[in-house]
């Protein structure tokens, strides 16, 4: 049998609803199929065309569909009687069709030849009535055909859309792609920090989702780029344009205890002007904002005209906790509170201003308790900690952006933003027994600029020329009022505690011309000339206090590092087309000049080296795409590698790089394979890639029961392997999504502990996913799944391994429209502790009744009603094994009220 379309399944009745429960619960029934081809006179397919089935008896619609890509539909009638198929598309004569169905397990197949005809039209809609059309690259989802009423923000809905992918931490997916942005009416305001949209507006307004294929984010390079970006454009309700509207929401624990959670939503979007506001504190354990970095810094890695994405300081030192394998808001006994002010201004169609103001304080507590065994290299020894950890954060982020076409060829675009980040952290610490306490306090200050000219030469060439100007400063002050450092230093008498300051700042420049060409045939010639500068600096003092008097250590703990990188460079890619085939080549040739002053020395250096990369992609059908590619890199080394004097990173731990200049070489090949597309009911994809490190930095570690100390050292020869498939089926008969993802890593590489020999570590990693979502037009909806992890690592003929496994069920019920109740249930496994402490079973509750007629619902949301207190876990790597005690968020009830305004 032929693929239908997965979208068809949100018109079935409320009956099939009933009897899909009723096969995934018990039992698979055949219903009737019908299917076939639509062709053209000269047998090309005709995709996308419309296939309705009516019911001669009155002329109502029993089912929707759409012929796929090769013209293939399939429907399925549910009763016996006498039906209407009608199967049309534009430019096409509708074929209809009479059938008269007597058994329903019979299988019915229709080809149809569909003749031409001449429609003057300005574009391609295929049958608006549908819940998806395409338009060109864009693909437009109807948002009120796939709302179940239990969705309170856009992400909520964005999780129901078969082929939409939202992972754990709200990154969108289409298909294995993330999307560039999520925008509102052909504005956006968050770029790659699109989750602090989509996890706090509300859902309800939304009217269309549009996917926007082969998206560019610079207009003028339309159809010049070779772009396979993806965007998500929401549309509004016309009642929601031009007026402002939102929601306030509060909620309170019923129990007494401190838990609570408020949000505010305050928005309008006119054609003019476009305002967002909102808010959202909570104590809940959720985190409002997704990773805020991408905010403060986004990218967009191979985009014509971008330079200095990902420049950014690197901080050696943290207190910060997290989570192995486990869901991060169980354990997050945060007090947070956001504020976000958001605005875009058309003053006139030439024009357009953004401003972003962001505002975030957060504070963390986290409770751990571990116990870590060391074995490598004839180390035989065991630490206990008893941690707790609180992290307060405050973040204050503006952003000002200016668009203004010249002309209908030439545009500008100016992004300035200001970021000013501080943590203030404290831990409380039980070491071996030894009660120690840690504070850190730290900072962020980040200036970024950039600008960029693009200049639509013809309908074929476009010019841009881009500068980019980044200051950034990150000094930390970190205290330790224990001293561990007696077998290290021989300091008499003994001091009572540790201090250092260090300093972390970076300057960047970067200036980059890009020129593209495409040639009538399809091909793309692109020529980049450009020149980045980059200065870091390094400072750190470490000290020692005893009765009042500071102490410095010996020397070898103090860095004042200054090193800086001028990249000039020279890069040429071009795309060749022929039939279904594409093949690019690519060189980068670079010209650096790198200078280190350190240790009252300088040094400098001038090392010169190119990059090729060759892809190739053939698109074998409409269904099937294969492509292959293989690189050569070298990497320049970073401030982190080549500091050369040693930084205290912890309590009981000190780093440091090489001290001299490196730059590193490997190869890569890369495989993928895709069958079907992400919107057809079978969409599969398998990735491959090889890379061989022809030399890398490992580390060179002293380990003691009091401290440790780690030198990094540049080793040859570095494997690592990686496969990842995963498959996407839509099931008709039981109306349900089913997902299988696998992946496997593997790697080898080398370390030196203890000043031993090299040591060769391997270590490989299995996961396998599966998972059902249904999309029933009923009162009943799950989503089920689980996850299995395997880790293995090997080192000195020593071999250890475990499994792992997530499993959860959620189950959805919507009685009407004024109430509905989402219970959802988890169950961890951990194989790496002992039978009878290795499993954990949680239990969430939400319930919702909107008053009829009214502005206001109420709704009541429980978390772990099992009241799992803690929860232990184990991991292994090549020089130690730990087990790990979490303290969790206790049992809570929530009592909230909304008001919709």
């Amino acid at each position: 049998m032929k693929k239908k379309n997965k979208f068809k399944y949100l018109f079935n009745s409320k009956k099939k609803t009933l009897t899909g429960l009723f096969l995934f619960l018990l039992c698979f029934i055949s219903n009737a199929q019908i299917s076939g081809t639509a062709v053209n006179e000269l047998k090309e397919p005709v995709a996308f065309a419309t296939v309705i089935l009516k019911t001669a008896q009155d002329s109502s619609i029993v089912a929707f569909t759409q012929t796929d890509q090769l013209g293939f539909y399939n429907i399925q009638p549910e009763e016996t009687g006498a039906y209407f198929l009608t199967i049309s598309s534009l430019s096409y004569k509708a074929a209809p069709v009479t059938i008269n169905i007597i058994d329903v397990k019979k299988e019915i197949t229709i080809n149809v030849t569909m003749q031409e005809q001449q429609l003057e039209l300005n574009e391609i809609i295929i049958n608006a009535d549908l819940p998806i059309r395409i338009k060109k690259d864009t693909i437009i989802i109807d948002a009120k055909a796939f709302m179940q009423g239990n969705e309170e923000v856009v992400e909520d809905l964005l999780k129901k859309i078969p082929g939409l992918t939202l992972e754990a931490d709200g990154t969108i997916k289409i298909g294995n792609q993330e999307v560039e942005k999520v925008m509102i009416e052909g504005d956006d305001f968050f770029e790659k920090g699109y989750k602090i949209l989509t996890k706090n507006m509300p859902a309800k307004p939304l009217n269309k989702i549009e996917i926007l294929q082969h998206y560019s984010n610079n207009k003028l390079l339309k159809g010049v780029e070779e772009s396979d970006k993806v965007a998500l454009n929401l549309t509004l309700d016309e009642d929601a344009k031009r007026q402002w509207f939102g929601n306030v929401e509060i909620g309170q624990d019923l129990e007494g205890d401190s838990f609570y959670q408020a949000r505010f939503n305050l928005m309008s979007f006119g054609k003019k002007n476009k305002f967002y506001f909102l808010g959202n504190a909570n104590s809940t354990g959720q985190e409002a904002t997704g990773d805020v970095s991408t905010l403060i810094n986004p990218f967009r890695y191979g985009e014509p005209g971008r330079v200095g994405d990902g420049e950014q300081v690197s901080n050696l030192l943290s207190l910060e906790a997290g989570l192995y394998n486990f869901k991060a808001s169980r354990s997050n006994f945060n007090n947070a509170e956001l504020l976000s002010l958001n605005a875009i201004f058309n003053p006139s169609e030439k024009l357009k201003i953004k401003t972003i103001g962001f505002f975030n304080w957060d504070e963390k507590d986290f409770f751990r308790n571990s116990t870590n065994s060391f074995f490598a290299n004839d180390t035989d020894f065991t630490t206990t900690e008893d941690y707790v950890l609180r992290n307060k954060y405050q973040t204050s982020f503006g952003k000002f952006q200016l668009n203004y076409d010249i002309s209908k060829t030439a545009s500008i675009e100016s992004i300035t933003s200001y970021s000013d980040r501080g943590n203030d952290a404290g831990s409380n610490l039980l070491f071996n027994g030894v009660s120690t306490l840690e504070s850190l306090t730290a900072a962020n200050q980040r200036l970024d600029h950039i600008t960029t000219y693009t200049n639509r030469l013809d309908d074929a060439r476009v010019l841009l020329i881009t500068g980019r100007f980044i200051d950034e400063k990150a000094p930390q002050r970190y205290d330790v009022n224990q001293y561990f450092f007696q077998d290290l230093f021989n300091t008499t008498p003994q001091p009572e505690s540790v201090f250092q300051d260090l300093e972390n700042g970076m300057t960047y420049a970067g200036f980059n011309a890009h020129y593209l060409d495409r040639k009538e045939i399809g091909h793309l010639l692109e020529v980049q000339v450009g020149n980045e500068y980059r200065e870091d600096r390094l400072e750190n003092k470490l000290g020692f206090r005893e009765s009042g008097n500071t102490i410095n250590p010996t020397p070898g703990y103090e860095n004042d590092t200054r090193y800086s990188v001028n990249d000039l460079y020279l890069k040429g890619k071009y795309l060749y087309k022929w039939s279904d085939v594409k093949l690019t080549g690519s060189l980068d040739a670079h010209q650096l000049f790198n200078s280190l002053e350190q240790s009252g020395t300088s040094s400098s250096e001038q090392p010169f080296f190119i990059n090729p990369r060759l892809d190739a992609s053939y698109k074998i059908n409409k269904k099937n795409r294969i492509s292959i590619g293989g690189a050569h890199n070298t990497t320049n080394a970073g401030i982190l590698d080549v500091y050369d004097q040693f930084v205290l990173i912890s309590f009981r731990s000190f780093n440091k790089g090489t001290g001299s200049f490196n730059q590193v070489e490997a190869s890569s090949l890369n495989f993928n394979y895709q069958l079907g597309n992400w919107s057809d009911q079978f969409f599969a994809n398998f990735t491959a890639s090889y890379t061989q490190d022809h030399d890398f930095f490992s580390t060179n570690s002293i380990l003691r029961p009091n401290y440790s100390q780690t030198s990094k050292i540049l080793i040859e020869d570095r494997e690592t392997i990686m496969l990842n498939a995963n498959m996407d089926y839509y099931l008709g008969k039981i109306s349900s999504n089913f997902k299988l993802k696998g992946g496997y890593s593997q790697r080898n590489f080398k370390n030196i502990i203890n000043n031993s020999n090299l040591r060769e570590v391997e270590s490989a990693n299995y996961n396998l996913g599966l998972e059902m979502r249904s999309a029933f037009d009923g009162i009943f909806n799950y989503h089920i799944g689980t996850t299995w992890t395997w880790n293995e690592i090997e080192s000195a003929g020593i071999k250890n391994s475990f499994v792992d496994n997530n499993s959860f069920l959620d189950l959805n019920f919507v009685f009407n429209e004024q109430f509905d109740v989402q219970v959802k249930s988890e169950r961890y496994f951990f194989g790496n502790i002992n039978e009878g402490d290795n499993t954990y079973y949680f239990l969430d509750l939400d319930a919702r009744y909107n008053l009829k007629d009214s502005p206001f619902s109420f709704s009541f949301m429980a978390r772990n009603l099992t009241n799992t207190e803690q929860f232990r876990t184990s991991s292994i790597n090549d020089v130690s094994s730990s087990t790990v005690s979490y303290r969790l968020l206790p049992r809570y009830l929530l009592l909230k009220v909304k008001y919709r305004f």
